[in-house]
């Protein structure tokens, strides 16, 4: 289920996310030197970890901008659009749980 992007998107967290994917994605440039280079696997292993948990950090906060604009400002349009919007964010909830 799709629903139409709010503007309101805060420049300065998008810019913040931006800036924080530019870093994972030298992270896992970084663990792919690693692998070529062969280096100790826990050393490998601890990276992906520190990698992961900078996309949740960024997951995270992608989420809390989507429920304080996307979310609120859908539910607000009536009962069907916040039965369509309580059911994508348990969808999106169980999936990212996992």
């Amino acid at each position: 289920m799709k629903h139409k992007h709010a503007e309101a998107v805060d420049a300065d967290i998008k810019d913040a996310n931006l800036k924080r994917l530019r870093r994972i994605e030298g992270q896992v440039r970084g663990l792919q030197k690693m692998v070529e280079d062969d280096r100790y696997c826990p050393e490998i292993v601890t990276q992906i970890a520190s990698v992961q948990e900078a996309l949740r950090g960024v997951g995270r906060q992608l989420l809390r901008n989507h429920l304080k604009h996307c979310a609120t400002s859908a539910i607000k349009q009536g009962p069907a659009e916040a039965d369509r919007t309580y059911d994508e964010l348990l969808a999106l909830i169980t999936s990212i749980s996992r």
